[in-house]
């Protein structure tokens, strides 16, 4: 074989490397799904090495420019840069989510810090800096249009956020932190993962059916065990233990915040969202925390009825008192009594195929989409499906795919997330590609996928985010979709849960699986009257989980000698301050809160409620309009859904609504 000069062998091996890489060029696939045909695992760290490489160098360009700055040759060259590195990040980290296996989960791990090191050199770069920093120092002279200025804004605050204004040594120590707290919590979502198969394994129940195997399950003690290993996931002793984790990211996380000179975590990630600061946080939680606990409390009564006649028949111990692994079980008893509700006659009308046309029939007469099943096409797993959105006018809108069913490589949970971000590129509108991802029970052999009452939520849930990322219509990618402040993304997923149960859309796609029977009118009135039912429990134990977040990101310090014990004390301790009830655990204790420890929902969990005002208050207008009124949703989607991050939330939410969102209409939501 004839040998090859070793530099010219990898200057063959790279170009090679880009010929034959997916990531290297744009995706040449129908509607621009990335070409998963294609991309092997191979491809993800030469992609992301090279897509780093050409950011770089496109930064460097920008900082080489002689000519005066001008938001053209700074931002938008900055939007426009990083595709490479945009395609495979997405892939990669969204797969990651839904598809981990143990070689790609390397891959993440290796990703990871390259990645970290990349941003940080973004922003930190003194030069890069000084250009954008005399930008926005003008911001107001410069004729630039609400985007423009926002899209500037969260460009500057990246620098400020990453502490450009700090000395070279604390800058260094930045960096290690940025690292550090990257890899601690992608480790911390894998252990989670690890140990929620291992409690499927144990159980013969996967994480996402532990409610309803909790409400069905008669044998207590057998209750007991699984409620004890389902709320001791990550806490273990294992080699998937989680408490040292948080330990050593809460540490960093303190020290993070006090380089920017901020006190804790909470008031650093605070500073640029709706609520401003962690006060105002706490008193919101707080004021709903207790009507929370009262109704709870009243449930708790109503329970200990139905459990004190199965002592009398001798099923349990005289003295027995409702404990957490009970209250699912005897809630179902209570609502039966109550309502004659039973999830078992309701199931059957809540095929997912039917509810997910159900959700697309909606938003036709909402908003006017039309959708169109694409055959075909490329696809992660063979259990995504694919779709073509339309406007009413016909012009394309961007394609949504669903990925509903568990499998051991996905994390438990629903979520939304991008593939491709909507942008105007030299006056093209790239249209989004869009996922949603759940955990619903998989189709057997004789019987399709049937959902809960709680699924068919979740999904109307998810497919609110993803009108978000599809209906966006910004220029620039950092404000586009569901790029917007953490306590206002809830709002579009959020409001779509209210129509999920109304008798007129109920209608139009609940239909039992086997003989095509529109729901009975018995069974709506039942949903209807049930539908503020348990809300005690519900209200409690969501509020629960905001307020040991932000108690969590409210340290000042993290003890030097602390270890994994810390942790357990210091949630018993937060949960007594609080005045959570012994019947009642947080909705995500410490070592399985995924959304703050490994999800970007840090000092941000609270933003579920804190949205819920403003979702409610919205859906009050519809019920005042009507709930198909087709004016007052063009007002949402013109002024919520298009908007994306483009302007300060509550303008946009005045500019719906016409005035400020009415506090109380959360609890009344909540028949609270």
């Amino acid at each position: 074989m004839k040998r090859i000069p070793y530099l010219l062998a990898l200057i063959m091996t790279a170009v090679s490397c880009t010929t034959t890489n997916p990531f290297m060029k744009e995706w040449s696939t129908p509607y621009g799904i990335p070409d998963f045909t294609k991309i092997q695992e191979k491809h993800y760290l030469p992609a992301i090495e090279e897509g780093i490489r050409q950011q770089q160098a496109e930064i460097d360009a920008i900082i080489a420019n002689a000519d005066e700055p001008t938001f053209a040759n700074v931002v938008e060259a900055y939007e426009r840069s990083g595709a490479i590195l945009d395609r495979v990040s997405m892939v990669l980290f969204n797969i990651s989510e839904s598809d981990a296996t143990e070689s790609l989960q390397k891959i993440v791990e290796q990703a990871l810090p390259l990645m970290s090191v990349h941003s940080d050199n973004l922003f930190m770069n003194p030069q890069f800096f000084a250009k954008v920093d005399a930008l926005y120092k003008e911001i107001d002279n410069l004729g630039l249009d609400q985007e423009q200025k926002m899209t500037l804004k969260k460009l500057h605050n990246a620098f400020v956020k990453n502490g450009i204004a700090l000395g070279e040594a604390e800058q260094a120590r930045m960096r290690e932190i940025n690292m550090e707290l990257s890899s601690l919590s992608n480790t911390f979502g894998n252990n989670l993962l690890a140990e929620n198969n291992a409690f499927a394994k144990e159980f013969g129940v996967a994480i996402s059916e532990y409610g309803g195997a909790m409400a069905s399950t008669a044998d207590r003690a057998l209750r007991e065990k699984m409620f004890k290993a389902y709320a001791s996931r990550g806490n273990n002793g294992n080699e998937y233990d989680n408490k040292e984790l948080i330990v050593k990211m809460m540490s960093l996380r303190v020290e993070k915040a006090k380089l920017l000179g901020y006190e804790n975590p909470a008031q650093m990630i605070l500073a640029d969202k709706m609520a401003g600061n962690p006060e105002a946080v706490d008193t919101f939680l707080a004021s709903i925390m207790a009507p929370a606990v009262e109704k709870a409390k009243e449930e708790i009564a109503d329970m200990q009825v139905f459990m004190d006649e199965d002592i009398k028949a001798g099923l349990l111990p005289e003295g027995s008192t409702i404990e957490p692994w009970d209250w699912a079980y005897y809630t179902e008893k209570v609502r039966m009594a109550k309502y004659a509700l039973d999830e078992e006659q309701t199931k059957p009308y809540f095929q997912m195929e039917n509810v997910r046309q159900g959700v697309f029939d909606l938003t036709s007469k909402l908003f006017g989409l039309q959708y169109e099943k694409l055959e075909g096409i490329p696809v992660y797993h063979p259990d995504v499906e694919g779709f073509k959105v339309t406007d009413a006018d016909g012009s394309f809108i961007g394609v949504i795919l669903t990925d509903y069913y568990p499998r051991e490589t996905k994390r438990g949970g629903a979520w939304m997330t991008n593939f491709v971000n909507q942008e105007v590129i030299d006056g093209v509108d790239i249209r989004p590609v869009i996922v949603n991802v759940g955990n619903f029970a998989k189709p057997t052999a004789d019987k399709p996928s049937l959902l809960t009452l709680d699924q068919v939520e979740t999904l109307f849930h998810e497919y609110g985010h993803a009108l978000h990322g599809l209906l966006t219509q910004c220029r620039y990618k950092s404000v586009s979709g569901t790029s917007v402040a953490r306590d206002f993304v809830e709002l579009p997923s959020q409001i779509m849960e209210n129509w999920a149960f109304q008798k007129e859309v109920l209608a139009g796609y609940a239909r039992h699986y086997q003989t095509g029977e529109v729901i009975p009118d018995s069974l709506v009135a039942k949903i209807a009257a049930a539908a503020n039912f348990n809300q005690g429990f519900m209200t409690t134990e969501l509020a629960a989980a905001s307020v040991l977040d932000m108690k969590w990101h409210e340290i000042a310090e993290v003890p030097a000698d602390a270890d994994g014990s810390f942790v357990e004390a210091f949630e018993a301790e937060a949960c007594k301050e609080m005045g959570l009830i012994d019947e009642i655990i947080p909705r995500y204790r410490s070592t399985y809160f995924a959304h703050i420890f490994s999800g970007g929902y840090n000092a941000g969990y609270y933003s579920y409620l804190w949205a819920e005002v403003l979702d409610k208050d919205a859906f009050e207008l519809f019920m005042q309009k009507g709930i198909l009124d087709s004016e007052t949703a063009m007002s949402f989607r013109r002024n919520i859904l298009e908007m994306g991050g483009s302007e300060e939330p509550m303008v946009l939410y005045r500019r719906f609504r016409g005035a400020d969102p009415d506090a109380g209409a959360l609890l009344r939501g909540r028949g609270l």
